[in-house]
């Protein structure tokens, strides 16, 4: 295929220079600056959703250090021609991204914010030999270039750096921070009384901002993005003409995030449009404002992998970029009532909580609405409606790819809390050959799970191999075994004993016995019990699950 894709290219320049696909967001310039007299301008979005891409687009349009004619030729943008003569390469621009800022340590932490900032001083070399210069900010930025700067330096190095670009320039300087409250996520997780991780590093990021922000004569606007808008600790309070749109905002609701015209047009592009209707079950669904979205990370991926593969099945391309142990904190409280909303959610329907997109990354966990609002900005759930404009909305997992990653909390959760005496008689019965008890056992502990009707295959799968953690045994799942990959081996190396297992699920009740036996006949035709070689007993099931129900049947003879 011709058609090519920039996957994770967050430079808005080496995209269109590469000739790879890009989906044009640029008219968010002209909105932006034509259609508000926001001064500082905040977007709070999911990881994943094109913000550090669209923040280097912007970046490449106002730098006045930059010819960017050609790169937006062709975009939606240059249709505003008195516009881009007045605005596409007249300003300075400062540019800083905050995201890799996080450590498990504050003193790491901090050194790694020194450095971004000491990245930022070295890209802008050429303006500290400029004669224009104040004799003290230069003295300062060479501290800041150095990684040596003193701790008023570092809270007020973004101003610092503006003024010189604005002293040479002659303009006011264009600022644009992206994920700028990822230190503040990072300290939030490791936080400690002792250590006081979030508290020195909220000092500093307020510092960074606030003189950055607010009366800052050198500041021609501001725009921000990050995953929450920090409320309480004043980051933005006394901020002149500042704005904040998150995902409940109708306005510049479609501008992160692919809408479904522009993934057709894309399947157009890749000519795979006969694999729209698997997009859109795992990565469509999100509801921003009044629009309905794709997750562009997502799409681009699968995309990607299609170009060879035609026939690629979806993978989670998301669970690994975000903060996924927060489902499990939120269904592990004790004292919220949740699990009944978790099965409501992945039974496919929906919720009804209050929610605010005012939040502090200390208190997140204060109060369940507050843990809600929490999973609805950051991507694990979204709006039901894109009608709702109140505080109180209807929620739901937006799709496939989401639905997988509470399943996995639903799984970890189970073997955080098995009963481990139920767990030891379960794995009696089967190393005692009663298949009967063995089933009425794991159909138990099934029914301790958050309840979930649309159970497939790999969830049970992932369930079995959990039911058997912690016994002391060896436990493999889909590990290469003779002509093919048996669902669980267990391995009693003490004892020289083994068992394996090949699970099914069944479309109805009746048809479980026979999944038995069609589980069984699959362990003897792909001989999977070839090389356990010294193993005295190796016994094989197969298992049938329906629903919460599960049927074992032991392999008697070959």
């Amino acid at each position: 295929m011709g058609f090519k894709v920039g996957v994770g290219e967050a430079d808005f320049a080496s995209l269109r220079k590469e000739n790879a696909y890009y989906v044009d967001k640029t008219d968010i310039i002209y909105e932006l600056v034509q259609e508000t007299k926001n001064k500082v301008t905040l977007f709070t979005r999911p990881r994943r959703f094109g913000k550090t891409l669209m923040m280097s687009m912007i970046e490449n349009f106002f730098n006045i250090r930059k010819d960017s004619k050609d790169i937006f030729d062709g975009l939606a943008i240059t249709g505003h021609k008195d516009f881009c003569e007045e605005w596409m390469n007249q300003y300075p621009v400062l540019f800083i991204s905050f995201k890799d800022a996080e450590s498990e340590n504050y003193d790491v932490a901090y050194a790694k914010l020194m450095t971004i900032i000491a990245d930022v001083c070295k890209a802008n070399i050429e303006i500290s030999s400029n004669k224009l210069i104040d004799k003290d900010d230069l003295e300062i930025y060479a501290r800041l270039k150095a990684q040596k700067g003193t701790g008023s330096d570092v809270q007020n190095s973004l101003k610092t750096i503006m003024r010189m670009m604005s002293a040479v320039y002659g303009k006011k300087v264009i600022l644009l921070i992206d994920e700028y409250d990822v230190p503040l996520a990072g300290a939030s997780e490791k936080n400690t009384e002792k250590n006081l991780y979030y508290v020195k590093m909220l000092d500093v990021i307020k510092g960074i901002m606030s003189t950055a922000l607010k009366d800052n004569e050198f500041l021609q606007f501001a725009v921000i993005t990050g995953c929450l808008r920090i409320a309480k600790e004043s980051i933005f309070t006394g901020t002149n003409n500042f704005a904040s749109y998150s995902v409940l905002d109708k306005n510049f609701s479609r501008y992160f995030g692919f809408t479904a015209d522009e993934v057709d047009r894309m399947l157009e592009a890749a000519d795979r449009r006969e694999r729209k209707d698997t997009i859109k079950e795992w990565y469509d669904g999100y509801v921003f404002g009044n629009s309905y979205l794709y997750c562009p990370w997502d799409v681009i991926n699968f995309l990607s992998e299609l170009r060879n593969y035609p026939n690629a099945r979806p993978k989670n391309y998301w669970k690994n970029t975000s903060h996924n142990g927060i489902l499990l904190t939120f269904v592990k409280r004790t004292d919220f009532e949740v699990r009944g909303k978790f099965e409501t959610l992945l039974n496919g329907g929906t919720i009804v909580q209050t929610i605010t997109d005012a939040l502090t990354y200390d208190t997140m966990h204060s109060s369940e609405d507050n843990l809600w609002s929490v999973l609805l900005m950051t991507g694990y759930i979204t709006k039901a409606d894109a009608d709702e404009d109140e505080e109180t909305v209807s929620l739901k997992i937006p799709n496939r790819e989401i639905v997988s990653i509470f399943e996995d909390t639903v799984v970890k959760l189970f073997r955080e809390t098995i009963d481990t005496n139920m767990q030891k008689s379960m794995m009696e019965a089967f190393w005692n050959r009663d298949a009967k008890e063995a089933g009425r056992i794991v159909s138990e502990l099934l029914w301790k799970t958050i309840s979930y009707n649309d159970y497939h295959e790999d969830y049970y799968h992932a369930f079995l191999a959990g039911a058997f953690v912690g016994m002391g045994y060896e436990v493999a799942s889909n590990k290469e075994k003779g002509l093919g990959r048996p669902d669980i081996l267990l391995k009693d190396h003490n004892n020289r004993r083994a068992i394996i297992i090949e699970a099914k699920k069944s479309d109805k009740e009746s048809d479980m016995d026979k999944d038995c036996d069609e589980a069984i006949k699959q362990i003897i035709k792909e001989r999977y019990a070839e090389g356990l070689y010294g193993y005295e007993q190796i016994l094989c099931y197969g298992v049938a699950f329906f629903q919460k129900q599960a049927k074992v049947k032991l392999l008697t003879k070959e």
